[in-house]
């Protein structure tokens, strides 16, 4: 069974910082591209953070251009786990952040997700 956790969500001040974490379980996780999502009310759903899988690629990542420079993923294949250190938060970052997994041959897995909610 395919599982996706996040964790570290929670409320936090325009300027601080938080760290998600997602642990998967059921999956090669090395041969994944893991990443980020977020869905905020009245927004379309957006990548915020990927990296490629270290199977066949050498763990690039990628960025929204809202959040280059202020966030940072991250993987580490022997815990399973993939991170997303989230830096200078402002009050648009507010959005559940859903964890997301998949192959470039259309497999695909997500988490349940976690809220961030930044704000003074």
């Amino acid at each position: 069974q395919v599982q996706l956790v996040e964790s570290g969500g929670g409320s936090v001040q325009p300027g601080g910082s938080l760290r998600l974490s997602c642990t998967a379980s059921g999956i090669n996780f090395s041969s994944y591209d893991m990443g980020w999502y977020r869905q905020a009310p009245g927004k379309q759903r957006e990548l915020v953070a990927a990296i490629t899988n270290t199977l066949t690629t050498d763990g690039t990542t990628i960025y929204a251009d809202s959040v280059r420079g202020r966030f940072t993923i991250a993987r580490d294949n022997a815990k399973n786990m993939v991170y997303l250190q989230m830096n200078d938060l402002r009050p648009e970052d507010t959005a559940i952040y859903v964890c997301d997994a998949r192959t470039f041959g259309g497999v695909n897995y997500r988490g349940q997700g976690t809220q961030v909610t930044v704000s003074s």
